[in-house]
């Protein structure tokens, strides 16, 4: 008990320190990674800012020729989803954002998207027309033009 406390105070101290002098990097569990960390260990660049011709990175690390040359299996695979059709590719942070990015909408409704259901935001209907896939922003209700192939984001819908 004595013991346990001073091993847990040493540990403390020695937690704080090396945080202080920064030796603690910030690095995302391998099962939770959504983004590119930069060089500096704390900067998280969106997977879809990597290769963009802009530097987000202090160093420039997200732009560097090895990373960009031969998109996308050149990037990590973390970074990218794979649409049905094997000729296109996405970032992952461009799946299940409610936009149409891959097409076809298997960026939004395959098993291989994973996404969750609407959000309070948004009205669910299919299919949708235009840039959407299952879901439409609900400020588009009620707007005159038709979103919904059934017309519910005109006659059921509230924004």
């Amino acid at each position: 008990s004595a013991v346990a406390l001073l091993v847990l105070a040493a540990l403390a101290t020695i937690v704080g320190l090396a945080a202080t002098l920064g030796l603690l990097l910030h690095v995302p569990a391998s099962n939770n990674r959504t983004g590119f960390l930069c060089d500096d260990g704390v900067t998280c660049v969106p997977a879809s800012h990597v290769c963009n011709r802009i530097r987000d990175c202090r160093n420039g690390e997200d732009e560097q020729e090895k990373l960009c040359d031969d998109l996308p299996s050149s990037l990590p695979g973390y970074l990218v989803f794979h649409c049905s059709n094997p000729l296109y590719w996405i970032y992952a942070d461009q799946r299940c954002n409610g936009m149409n990015d891959c097409g076809d909408c298997s960026d939004e409704m395959e098993s291989l998207a994973a996404c969750p259901p609407c959000g309070s935001e948004w009205w669910s209907c299919t299919p949708v027309l235009y840039e959407y896939c299952t879901c439409i922003p609900k400020r588009l209700c009620r707007d005159s033009i038709q979103h919904c192939a059934s017309w519910s984001d005109e006659y059921i819908c509230k924004p």
